[in-house]
Order: structure tokens, then sequence, then C-alpha cells
């Protein structure tokens, strides 16, 4: 099996090559941005900016992956509401280019996995807060209104022109060396340079009532091996660990574990416009098609995430 994970150059797609190549023995390539640093052992890796379509075209015409994870986006929703252009180009015209690249290649019909995100539920009714793949969506940001749209794209061209495409709402994935523009690794780092005295001990955060579903990152990218193998066409399926987890409980765990005295100030700029309280994923249609189970608990995501937060401070 030959795999292709079109923005590997972020969080997720190293772990991903890694599992696709040393787990599952598949021959794995990724593509990254030129600017973007990323190595695999054993996996080739390839520069591929996805808002160039003939670049795009020519890439996947060559080398007829038989499997493509489209990873490529702008996945922070803080970013998303200063930079909603940015956001709408790579996440809607970037999948575009892509799913019409594969459309253009004659005789070519790969298996396809969208990877979109539990944002796109948004908004829920009073008193909900587990969501299955047919609940219905309102997306309450700029991130999420694209990958919703990817989403839809993902069928349309599923049922239009029968292409092999599987889509995935992904709740929060976090582990070590995720950028700190994500809530979990944000506290790490802020905790691990006060540790290591590079800042005063206070840790600024935005909204800790906030619940939300975490997964660990491995965990995820097994996830997605599964899905590449035994998705549905045109199917959607929820990817997190079904739990809710309230954000200041996570906050006391990392200032717990740095074993320092922390105060804790909010920040309004670390604020979303709009926030849903509490949101959690029914994985029951992912464990039916996959047997998949999460694995690693939250308690040891969070303490590797900070060891290597520490690990990078210290070595500055």
């Amino acid at each position: 099996m030959k795999a292709w994970i079109i923005g590997g150059g972020g969080f997720v797609g190293s772990y991903l090559a890694a599992h696709l190549h040393e787990v599952l023995g598949w021959e794995t390539a990724l593509t990254k941005l030129p600017r973007e640093q990323v190595m695999v052992p054993g996996c080739d890796v390839y520069d591929l900016d996805i808002l160039d379509k003939e670049a795009v075209k020519t890439q996947l015409a060559q080398n007829r992956p038989d499997v493509i994870f489209h990873l490529a986006a702008q996945s922070s929703v803080a970013y998303a509401w200063k930079n909603p252009q940015l956001t709408a180009d790579v996440n809607i015209h970037g999948c575009l280019n892509v799913l019409e690249s594969i459309r253009g290649i004659e005789g070519y019909v790969p298996k396809i996995l969208l990877i979109g995100s539990g944002e796109e539920y948004g908004a829920l009714p009073a008193g909900v807060s587990l969501v299955n793949e047919s609940t219905p969506v309102h997306p309450g940001n700029p991130y999420a209104i694209t990958k919703l749209t990817q989403t839809l794209f993902g069928q349309l061209y599923a049922r239009a022109y029968q292409m092999d495409i599987t889509m995935v709402r992904a709740f929060n994935h976090v582990g070590p060396g995720q950028l700190p523009q994500f809530v979990v690794s944000d506290f790490c780092k802020q905790a691990a340079e006060i540790a290591a005295g590079k800042r005063e001990p206070v840790i600024r955060v935005g909204n800790l009532s906030a619940a939300r579903d975490f997964t660990d990152v491995r965990d995820v990218v097994r996830a997605y091996g599964l899905l590449a193998q035994y998705g549905r066409p045109g199917e959607i399926y929820n990817v997190g660990s079904g739990r809710a987890v309230v954000i200041s409980s996570i906050l006391e765990q990392i200032v717990q574990l740095s074993g320092m005295d922390i105060t804790v100030e909010v920040d309004p700029a670390k604020c979303r416009p709009v926030e849903v309280p509490v949101i959690r994923a029914d994985i029951t249609k992912l464990q039916a098609d996959t047997n998949w189970q999460p694995e690693i608990p939250l308690e040891q995501t969070i303490r590797e995430t900070l060891a290597d937060w520490q690990a990078k401070i210290c070595a500055e």
C-alpha cells in the first residue's frame, strides 16, 4: 500500500507517517511547505503548496498513491478569526485543488480521507453535549465553517463522481510536539517556562469553563489508519475519546505536575468571540466499522507534553 499525507509538515503528519510506515508497513510519503522542516525515518518528503493546483496534479499523477490523507489546513481557531481569508483559501480552495486534481487523472481512484473537525458541529441545543454524525451542524467560527465546507464537498464528490472519499470529524487531539496555539500545549509551555525561571509564575488563560473531547494524537492516527482501510465512501466519522473534560481540570493537572506555585490570570486575547460550553464525540459509528478504541489516558498525554516542553525550554 502506497500512502501520501498531504500537509504532513504539521503536528499530526509525523505521527501519522510513523504509524503508517512502522506499524502498518505502508510505503509512505509526506508533503510539506518549503519553509517547514519534517523528517520521518523511512518516509519520503516532498515540497507542495496545495494552492498551486498544477503542482498538486503533477505530483499525484507522477506518484499515484493508493491512499491520500488530506491534512493540509489552517487549523487554529484563534488565527481563523484574525485571518478568515487565508483560512478559507487553504481549507476550501486547497481541498478542491486536491479533489479536482485526482478527478482529472484518468483511471485513478485512490482512497481519500478528508480530515475535518468536531468544530463543525458548533452551537448545540440546551442540554445537548454528545454529538453523532447526524447531529445538525451550526459552525460558530471561521475555521469551523471552512471545515464543514470541505466535508460537504467531500460528500458531493463521492456521490457525484463515485470517488472513494471518507470524511473525518476529529475532535481535540493533543500530544508532545503540538504548537502552543492549542490549549494543552499552551499551558504546558507556560508552565515549563515558569519552572525554568524564564517567565513570572503566572499562567495566562482563556475560558476555563468549557469542556472538550481530548484524545492523544497517537490514538487519533490509529483511527485514521483504520478508516483508510475500513471507512465507507461518502460517510462521516467522528474521531474522539467520547468524553468531555473541563479545561480548568487540565490546567490543575499541569500546575500540579510542574511543582510550582503558579497564579492564573484570564487573558482576554485568549478568549473566543463565540464559545461552545460542552461537546463530546459519539464514536459508535467509528467503533462499529473499525473496532477502534482510545488507549492512551489523557493524564499520560499531559505528562508527556509537559515533559516535552520542559526539555525544549531547558535546551534553549
